[in-house]
């Protein structure tokens, strides 16, 4: 009888041990740092995936033009690793507040050059009185997806910002404030294209000044000197009109 007892108030105080469990705080993100295993993304077969906490990529000025933020700084990875979903969002928020505090709202546009598509897994265990009538240890210890991370390679761009030149000391503490968010080690590097585009700044000005440029949002498409020639026409009328 006296067993019996004991077994009844272990069952009793189990739902009590299930709802501390369900309170306990994410696993450390320290776990998942390396890239460990092959790329597992959200998919028919991976389902029960929790949004990730980045939901912004563009934020600041997205719809200025190419002429008004030349200069271009990113913030590169030196490491293979991952990135939790929850670091890029924290390292976006921390370069957004000091470009709006020492620049303007309107100085700067930032892009996150990273999506989390990665999914991470937890075993969940219960470590609780009476824990062990439940778990199985290893056995069948695939795990539920538990968030999203992204994989990033030595040299990949994590963020990217462009502005004004009179800016330029401000974009790299803002990078440099964000790096803190990160794990390993980040580079901050100077761009010599013009803003987002491809071209280099003497390039980019020597092909504006012959109208070899089309604005394309905040980049820009060089236009052909061959092709159709309704095309052409229709290339001389934009540049007639200073588009």
């Amino acid at each position: 009888v006296w067993q019996h007892c004991v077994f009844l108030s272990q069952i009793l105080t189990l739902p009590c041990c299930l709802s501390q469990f369900s309170k306990m705080g994410r696993r450390p993100a320290r776990c998942y740092r390396y890239c460990k295993n092959k790329p597992y993304p959200k998919s028919r077969f991976c389902r029960g995936v929790p949004d990730p906490k980045i939901r912004i990529f563009d934020l600041g000025k997205k719809k200025a033009r190419v002429e008004d933020f030349p200069l271009c700084v990113h913030l590169v990875s030196d490491e293979y690793e991952q990135l939790s979903s929850e670091a890029l969002e924290a390292g976006r928020i921390c370069c957004n507040k000091y470009l709006v505090k020492n620049c303007g709202k309107d100085q700067f546009h930032i892009r996150m050059r990273l999506h989390p598509f990665h999914v991470i897994r937890i075993n969940k265990m219960l470590s609780c009185a009476g824990a062990d009538r439940l778990q199985t240890g290893m056995r069948g210890a695939f795990g539920k997806p538990q968030g999203t991370v992204a994989r990033v390679r030595i040299g990949q761009p994590i963020m990217s910002v462009r502005s004004s030149d009179r800016y330029k000391a401000a974009v790299i503490e803002a990078l440099r404030r964000a790096k803190f968010k990160f794990p390993g080690r980040q580079k901050i590097y100077v761009s010599k294209k013009w803003g987002f585009t491809k071209f280099d700044r003497e390039e980019y000005e020597g092909l504006r000044n012959d109208n070899k440029l089309a604005n394309d949002g905040c980049n820009v498409k060089l236009r052909p000197d061959h092709g159709p020639l309704q095309a052409w026409r229709k290339a001389q009328l934009d540049i007639a009109a200073g588009l």
